[in-house]
């Protein structure tokens, strides 16, 4: 398999659209050695600047000479911004290794990741393989049913709420605001923004 067809394949998985929730997440990472148990992390959640602030924590860990990943979405230009070490990004021949490793562990299972699934599963094995300390990990969609809601952070931040995914996360900032909150954990102290009163 070559680059451009590992990100075909993963292109491909959309055809599963979006399905909220963490059971896929949580089996494929079983499946795969639970990889988000050998690092720290902060999770990010909101509307607005929850990109710019998981790159900022990433930068400060990495300033502190911690070994840090982050995983953001969505990319600019190349899928291998989504997933970093040390703010170098992932490398083509290991988006192909791990699509591949990931395509395999699936094959024979009743598991039907989405593309989201699939690839915040690829971003904790390779952090797990990079040997990291920290990661900055930003939600793809909401908080409380997203993919990436499998991790137990050691800090939750939530940035600024609007109106986003209104079809998914609810026609009012309350709702939406309660489906981010989902990230918050027993335990694990949280960190907001000032929120404008809805």
């Amino acid at each position: 398999m070559g680059y451009a067809a590992a990100i075909n394949y993963l292109y491909g998985l959309q055809k599963h659209g979006i399905k909220l929730g963490l059971d896929n997440t949580a089996k494929l990472l079983f499946l795969s050695g639970n990889p988000q148990n050998y690092f720290s992390s902060v999770h990010i959640a909101g509307t607005n600047g929850k990109g710019s602030t998981s790159a900022i924590i990433a930068s400060i860990l990495q300033t502190a000479g911690v070994r840090t990943g982050l995983f953001t979405s969505p990319h600019l230009v190349s899928f291998t911004e989504r997933i970093r070490v040390n703010n170098e990004e992932i490398r083509e021949d290991e988006v192909i290794e791990l699509t591949e490793e990931i395509r395999s562990t699936i094959e024979g299972s009743e598991l039907n990741p989405t593309f989201f699934e699939f690839v915040t599963v690829m971003g904790f094995l390779y952090f797990k393989r990079k040997n990291i300390d920290w990661a900055a990990v930003e939600t793809g969609m909401g908080g409380r049913l997203d993919a990436t809601n499998v991790l137990t952070p050691e800090v939750s931040v939530i940035t600024n709420i609007s109106y986003d995914h209104k079809d998914f996360l609810g026609n009012t900032i309350s709702e939406i605001a309660e489906e981010k909150a989902g990230i918050i954990k027993k335990g694990v102290p949280v960190i907001t923004s000032e929120q404008e009163p809805s």
